[in-house]
């Protein structure tokens, strides 16, 4: 089997990864972290993955078909998908605990985010790996936010704010390291929403 073999249909790739335990499958994954911690993106190789988790080569493409879609898979098992969760019945309690679940892997996703490098801008096919299951449902959960803020009257449709913020929100996630030597815990991350994207929304409520 090759990274670009065809002709499988949904069922049929369901009943090839059913096969698989989930704590198979995730020791897959560490084993593609870990590479990436190591070695960064261009570096990474089935072959390598193959090693390490003491699997065959075809047993990976069987499943995920290319290193971006096996890639993209083990960073969305290893972060928290908890976004879509968040619902505390006000916009500026949601962006307080989206601020926390982000801090909950902040050193982590930081050092992943700095292991992937140029080629998330460079390789089309790892962007878009990386957008389906990462940053898509990331968007979809804070859209999901400003809705229920415009429903409840919270904030206006076309606030212009509204947009800016999962990139404010995880854009400061990265660069503090940078600026800072530090990761974004969760007080940081708080406070940030409470002096920088609240004030933005017009929403001052004490916390």
């Amino acid at each position: 089997m090759t990274p670009q073999a065809s002709g499988s249909t949904p069922a049929a790739t369901t009943s090839r990864r059913s096969k698989i335990t989930p704590e198979r499958e995730q020791e897959f994954f560490d084993a593609v972290l870990d590479q990436l911690r190591e070695h960064g993106y261009e570096a990474l190789t089935m072959e390598g993955v193959a090693a390490r988790a003491c699997c065959g080569k075809s047993t990976l493409y069987r499943q995920w078909r290319t290193k971006p879609q096996l890639v993209a898979a083990a960073l969305r098992a290893g972060r928290c998908m908890k976004l879509a969760t968040v619902d505390t019945g006000t916009l500026a309690g949601d962006l307080r605990a989206a601020a926390r679940i982000a801090a909950d892997t902040s050193g982590r996703d930081t050092r992943l985010t700095q292991a992937l490098g140029h080629a998330v801008l460079s390789d089309e096919e790892l962007q878009s790996a990386l957008r389906e299951a990462l940053i898509e449902p990331e968007l979809a959960a804070f859209g999901a936010m400003v809705d229920r803020a415009v429903a409840r009257g919270e904030i206006t449709a076309d606030h212009p704010a509204a947009e800016f913020l999962p990139a404010q929100l995880m854009g400061v996630l990265r660069i503090r390291p940078l600026l800072e030597g530090e990761y974004a815990d969760a007080d940081y991350l708080v406070r940030f929403v409470d002096a920088a994207l609240l004030p933005a929304l017009g929403l001052t409520t004490p916390r």
